[in-house]
């Protein structure tokens, strides 16, 4: 990938790989997801917002025509499934990012609860009990980090995971008595590094409450979770 035209740089030549001919690109898409040369998340938070945007404004043509609840279904399944699409890997975005994605779920918000664009959109979140984007990001992450450590996911990504009980060095600590704490690796860059799966997994993790970490099953984790993550925001 080339990051030459958005620096405002000479375009970059084509790679030669054997007889063909490459062409570098700022951005690719695998599996649906967005992924840009610099690892910033820009693509994919624009392309997301603009299809999220698109399908609400199909569905306010036949808003009318519906009952409030099927209205409401069609939003959470054409609209907020596509915001929740491959929203791990946006974890750690800058705030502006993730302000894009929350105006998608304002709108969605307005649009159920026939608000104006001036009308305060808090009491219409709390009331259809809708996490903001930054916690949808943190509830999966969180989410997949349970199914890791109960082996509930593939190994390459259960094996980025260790207990802080578990390193000899650090057994000693206080924070080795809660067997549930991972250990955070250090990283070199911060919008890359801390970016990564085992950097902002086990802070998510680690953030949690420990009866929340301590959950019996998965449905009774994302319960607590989304509990948790809800009264944190609006209480």
């Amino acid at each position: 990938m080339c990051t030459a035209r958005r620096q405002g740089q000479p375009p970059c030549t084509p790679l030669r790989v054997g007889p063909h001919l490459v062409n570098p690109v700022s951005s690719v898409r695998d599996l649906g997801i967005y992924i840009d040369a610099d690892l910033s998340g820009r693509t994919q938070v624009l392309k997301t917002t603009a299809s999220c945007f698109a399908a609400l404004r199909q569905l306010r043509t036949v808003r009318r025509c519906l009952p409030s609840s099927t209205y409401k279904t069609l939003i959470v399944s054409l609209v907020l499934s596509r915001l929740d699409y491959g929203n791990a890997t946006l974890s750690g975005l800058p705030d502006y990012q993730f302000r894009r994605l929350q105006s998608v779920i304002n709108a969605a918000a307005r649009s159920i609860c026939n608000l104006r664009r001036s009308d305060h959109v808090t009491p219409a979140l709390v009331e259809l009990h809708w996490l903001s984007a930054v916690d949808r990001v943190n509830f999966k992450v969180a989410t997949l980090i349970y199914r890791c450590l109960h082996d509930l996911a593939p190994p390459y990504l259960s094996s980025t995971l260790h207990r802080v009980a578990e390193v000899e060095s650090r057994r000693r600590l206080r924070s080795s008595a809660d067997t549930d704490i991972l250990l955070v690796p250090r990283s070199r860059l911060v919008t890359v590094g801390d970016r990564s799966f085992p950097v902002a997994g086990p802070r998510t993790w680690n953030d949690l409450p420990e009866a929340v970490r301590s959950a019996p099953s998965l449905s009774s984790f994302k319960q607590q979770l989304k509990t948790v993550l809800f009264s944190r925001r609006y209480t």
